[in-house]
């Protein structure tokens, strides 16, 4: 095996921690929470599925690559509830220093390119990035309107912490924004979402 490979090889058996990395979100039939593997996953089936909805200027297939990507770094880092104002502190700094590190077990140029894409991502600078984060929010407020506010209710989530999370979408999938807003609705009426006082 050539040291290339064994390099590639290296990151995908690390890669695989990702599946144990489990996020706040339940899922939609609110039978567990679900992994940050399945998350990435869904979100990269979001990008194929709505890039109709995409502004011209996004490039689908490099959003699909991000959103694969993002998450890598909860490995070490793990996962940062968004709600979680201590935690988002110093969640850069974490993130930083996993994405350094499991980046890092690619070779050079590979893992170069790839942690590039990772910070575009974090940045939110592009169009594309912009889209694959509006996923990023949209994906938890469908599965949140799907499993009775399980989530929102588990932490006492407020009905304005929700739409600050779900702002970024308004820029990034403008058309995707009346459904946002329809979601949210539709989570008030039903009571899985407590109003703001």
């Amino acid at each position: 095996m050539t040291s290339r490979l064994s390099q590639q090889i290296q990151f995908i058996l690390e890669i695989d921690r990702l599946k144990s990395i489990l996020r706040q979100t339940h899922l939609a039939d609110g039978s567990r929470l679900e992994n940050s593997a399945e998350h990435s996953w869904h979100l990269a089936l979001m990008a194929l599925v709505l890039a109709e909805y995409a502004p011209t200027e996004v490039e689908p297939q490099r959003a699909i690559a991000m959103l694969l990507l993002h998450d890598l770094v909860e490995i070490d880092a793990g996962d940062t509830f968004c709600y979680d104002t201590a935690g988002n502190a110093s969640k850069a700094a974490r993130e930083a220093a996993a994405a350094d590190r499991i980046f890092g077990l690619l070779p050079a140029e590979q893992g170069q390119t790839w942690q590039a894409l990772w910070r575009e991502f974090e940045a939110g600078t592009t169009a594309t990035a912009q889209f694959a984060n509006a996923l990023d929010r949209l994906q938890p407020l469908l599965l949140n309107q799907q499993n009775q506010g399980g989530t929102w209710r588990e932490h006492g989530i407020h009905e304005a912490q929700v739409w600050q999370r779900l702002a970024p979408i308004q820029a990034g999938a403008p058309a995707l924004w009346p459904l946002v807003e329809q979601v949210v609705a539709d989570c008030r009426a039903a009571g899985y979402l407590t109003p703001s006082s």
